[in-house]
């Protein structure tokens, strides 16, 4: 098939036009809106492809052109990111349709075959009305191949397509619902509404448009996303669109078009992991001094035991001995936090008090928050009943907040403080957990509040690995929540949990 490319600049016209080679096509080039039409006239080509913004005749002058001369013509424009006004205006000059620069080969693909396939509905719209002779033997033909065609797009469809009366009893499933929803055709199609296929939320959101007025209802419905109810019982994440059938005015069904999630899903996933391997490595490559001074501190203590033996101080050898057990227990701690964030983990999930958790991470910290001089207070909600979570998930990120809260109170040079470490615990009106654990310490300015998810990053010099708040992060967003934090230097920091009140 013939292709005129427009385009005034010689790199792109080179590249484009040779991946359109690549795919099969005859392409002609021109290098301005002049040349190309002049071209146009002479090869008269189905396709063109031309570039928005060119010196002379721009791309727009030349879709009009184009149509004029040759309303058939399909018309591809490529615009600047940007220009979406222009883009909107060369759809209303019957474009064919736009894509955007840099051009991506599967976009222009896309376009391409939209324009082949309306090219072809038209060569067949014409050969259908050409022979007036036989137009009622030709208009049954039409009818039936055009029913055939239609009935084919719906059941190859890689969508799933649902389609239902106004009562919401299904009257349309094609095989890529079948796929999707694990029942066959045979079991769905005039036997069960839409409360077999799709959760309450979803049926609620169909019903409410089918009973409402025509003239109130929007012509698209949608769910950005939801969850479907195959046989088996279990339930897949998918995208639902949907648009109501009218007659006459009145509403007499509804269409509804899933997108099945669970490979987009595991893409997501799988990029999460990648990124995540990526920190770790990172992390791995700038742990050297960490792990440097630790070996210092056992080199030191065993060579103080050395000596100790040698000399039979036992003091000395008990001060030794405990030197080598602190930096062997601050290995397993790091070797710990590198696993921990690292090891892919499904939240043990059980019904339990989130005050308790509190309750026993306070605890837990509270001989470390007296020999700081720091003062540990609980506000928890009363009302607030038992939770889904992963317990011990939790108590990892309360206790390194906690753990935070206080040393940030020692690093603070305002001696005349009374410090305070405050965590609460609350129930939203739409069932939302919240934990908030705040301080009164030393606070962070912007720079560093906006560093603290970042992998590595630690204001605790070389006691710190900045592993602690990027494993809270990965535990919150593993039940569904999401952290964080407010701060301000000299007055204190608090950080924020939220979760969804089930899995």
């Amino acid at each position: 098939m013939k292709l005129l490319l427009i385009d005034d600049e010689e790199p792109a016209r080179k590249i484009v036009g040779m991946s359109l080679r690549s795919d099969g096509y005859e392409v002609l080039m021109a290098e301005d809106g002049e040349s190309g039409l002049e071209l146009f006239r002479k090869e008269a080509p189905p396709i063109v492809l031309t570039d928005i913004k060119m010196p002379g005749m721009d791309g727009i002058e030349v879709l009009k052109r184009i149509k004029e001369a040759s309303p058939e013509t399909e018309v591809i424009v490529v615009t600047g990111h940007g220009d979406m006004d222009v883009a909107i205006q060369s759809l209303q000059l019957e474009a064919s349709d736009f894509i955007t620069k840099p051009i991506v080969d599967e976009a222009l693909s896309v376009a391409l075959r939209r324009a082949e396939q309306r090219l072809r509905l038209r060569r067949m719209l014409t050969e259908y009305t050409e022979n007036l002779e036989n137009k009622v033997k030709m208009a049954t033909e039409a009818l039936r191949e055009r029913y055939e065609f239609e009935d084919n797009l719906i059941q190859h469809s890689i969508d799933g397509i649902v389609g239902t009366d106004k009562q919401g009893k299904v009257v349309i499933f094609n095989l890529g619902a079948e796929k999707i929803f694990g029942y066959c055709k045979e079991e769905i199609v005039g036997k069960v509404d839409i409360r077999t296929i799709y959760s309450p939320e979803t049926v609620q959101e169909i019903l409410r448009c089918l009973h409402g007025k025509a003239d109130k209802m929007p012509e698209i419905y949608g769910l950005e996303e939801t969850f479907i109810l195959r046989k088996e019982g279990d339930s897949i994440p998918a995208r639902l669109s949907g648009t109501l059938l009218y007659k006459d005015g009145e509403i007499i069904g509804s269409v509804q078009f899933i997108h099945d999630l669970r490979e987009i899903k595991r893409l997501e996933e799988e990029l999460i992991k990648s990124e995540r391997l990526v920190a770790i490595g990172q992390t791995v490559a700038g742990l050297a001094h960490c792990i440097k001074n630790i070996l210092g501190g056992l080199k030191g203590g065993i060579y103080i035991v050395d000596k100790a033996m040698k000399k039979g101080n036992m003091h000395s050898l008990g001060a030794g001995w405990d030197m080598v057990q602190r930096n062997i227990a601050r290995i397993s701690e790091l070797v710990a936090d590198l696993l921990s964030y690292a090891k892919e983990r499904e939240p043990q999930y059980e019904l339990c008090d989130p005050n308790a958790i509190v309750e026993e991470v306070c605890e837990l910290m509270y001989s470390n928050a007296e020999a700081a001089g720091v003062e540990i207070v609980t506000d928890l909600d009363p009302s607030i009943g038992n939770a889904s979570l992963d317990p011990e998930g939790i108590h990892r990120c309360l206790l390194n907040l906690i753990s935070n809260a206080i040393e940030a109170a020692q690093c603070d040079e305002n001696e005349s403080k009374n410090y305070m470490v405050r965590v609460t615990t609350r129930r939203e009106n739409d069932g939302t957990l919240i934990f908030r654990v705040s301080d009164n310490g030393c606070g962070m300015d912007e720079a560093v509040r906006k560093r603290v998810f970042s992998s590595l990053f630690s204001t605790k010099g070389s006691r710190g690995t900045g592993l602690g708040l990027l494993i809270t992060q990965k535990i919150v967003q593993e039940h569904g929540g999401a952290i964080r934090v407010d701060s301000e230097p000299g007055k204190g920091t608090m950080f924020v949990i939220s979760l969804p009140d089930a899995p």
